[in-house]
């Protein structure tokens, strides 16, 4: 008669089991969590930073622009590089680089020199993240992809999370606005040795790792080779989950098209967000602390929406997911005390949680095979075209009265929302286990 089993030992095999599920991606996971530690430390100071060294409204659209139209050239080269080549150095050069450029303004000053330190920043992430997303898609079962990139989300806002407070605490103790760079610069330089020792490399053209899991996070099957998920076993798997034959398909063009509305919000923010706090009265302490609010809800449940993504019906978590953030981008314009900022980005997180772990589901089962790296270049770069014109026009409308970014944003995101919907149209209903998971 066995004996009854203790809760520390369930949460042990559990630990061990989720351990084993995730191990192939797991390093990268905790190196994207490092890399967005720093990069959660900078946002709430840049262009506070940038303003006080002689930046004016609209110039400092144009250096936030510069990173984005970086990547909006790179990611698409880099990507169609990383499905053929290997894609570790390209992480870990892409790291180095960034690393490097954030540093950099430190020393270099002025507006010439902060546009071409945020393209050269940005071209270093182009070279490191359609080769990350591609790793985590091709070394990813089909029906669990919406869960992982719900995982590689909640790691980046992890960071975004605890940035913040380490830059603050950082500041503080080695006096000055200038350890955040350097804590930045530093978290790439650790990411890309822990992603040059610990991820392994897998073949462009098979996937030999195994897979394990149990319980919750187990793959229908069992032991699932990781070239199978790529290259179905018999044929009908590959009626079921077979992948598009081009990149131009209903999936990955509805996923672009909403990717833009997301990242005209990024690009909104990053020029006007902590100026238009500050103009309510709120100091570096308070922007710190919604820049982490904005990672909490996504930290906590974007691998829960990534999971139920995988088992289909995603058209729902799309249209909240999409409606969210619109919303409360007009909300914002309406309070009077910055403190009331912190339950709105809560909920507009939220919907974010729900839209990228979808997002990246869609691109996954719209990525032809051996090109995922490819199509998460495609995907990426088009979505530094909501990032760059947001940016620019922020800028320009800031000037004239700080809240119409929000308003022209509310109305950029409801129009991509009902684009990439007519453009999906039925195929997004198939997306999850029913489209392409086993039979």
């Amino acid at each position: 008669m066995s004996e009854p089993t203790t809760l520390p030992s369930r949460v042990t095999r559990r630990t061990r089991t989720w351990l084993s599920t995730w191990s192939p991606i797991l390093p990268l996971l905790v190196a994207e969590f490092v890399v967005w530690l720093g990069f959660g430390a900078l946002l709430p100071v840049m262009p506070l930073y940038f303003t006080e060294h002689g930046v004016d409204f609209a110039t400092l659209g144009v250096v936030v622009a510069a990173w984005p139209a970086a990547r909006l050239v790179g990611e698409p080269i880099f990507g169609w590089l990383a499905d053929r080549t290997r894609r570790v150095p390209l992480m870990v050069i892409g790291n180095v680089g960034a690393g490097v450029f954030q540093f950099l303004p430190l020393v270099l000053l002025g507006p010439g020199a902060f546009v071409a330190l945020r393209a050269l920043q940005g071209l270093s992430t182009a070279v490191y993240d359609p080769a990350a997303r591609g790793y985590i898609t091709d070394a990813t079962p089909p029906e669990r992809r919406g869960e992982a990139f719900g995982l590689y989300g909640a790691a980046q806002m992890g960071g975004l999370l605890l940035g913040p407070a380490f830059g603050g605490l950082g500041a503080a103790a080695f006096g000055g606005i200038s350890f955040v760079f350097v804590f930045g610069a530093l978290s790439s330089f650790v990411a890309a040795g822990a992603i040059a020792l610990r991820v392994r490399e897998l073949a462009p053209t098979g996937r030999h790792s195994s897979i394990t899991a149990l319980g919750s996070t187990e793959f229908p099957g069992g032991l699932r080779p990781i070239e199978d998920h790529r290259e179905p076993a018999d044929d009908r798997s590959q009626t079921r989950s077979a992948a598009p034959a081009s990149l131009i398909n209903r999936l990955l063009l509805s996923a672009i098209l909403l990717n833009i509305g997301a990242n005209f919000s990024a690009g909104m923010y990053d020029v006007v967000w902590s100026l238009f706090l500050t103009s309510l009265g709120a100091g570096v302490e308070l922007v710190g602390l919604t820049f982490a609010m904005f990672g909490l809800p996504i930290l906590l449940f974007s691998p829960a929406f990534g999971r139920r993504a995988d088992r289909g019906g995603i058209l729902p978590y799309l249209v909240v997911g999409g409606l969210a953030p619109a919303i409360t981008g007009i909300l914002y314009t309406f309070i009077g005390d910055p403190g009331l900022a912190v339950p709105l980005i809560l909920v507009e997180a939220s919907g974010f949680a729900m839209l990228n772990p979808v997002l990246f589901a869609i691109v996954a089962a719209g990525s032809p095979t051996g090109r995922s790296s490819t199509a998460q270049g495609i995907y990426g770069a088009a979505g530094t075209i909501g990032f760059v014109l947001a940016s620019l026009s922020s800028g320009v409308l800031a000037e004239a009265n700080i809240r119409l970014p929000f308003y022209t944003f509310a109305a950029v995101m409801l129009a991509c929302l009902l684009g990439s919907l007519a453009v999906g149209g039925g195929a997004l209903s198939r997306v999850g286990r029913g489209s392409y998971g086993p039979p």
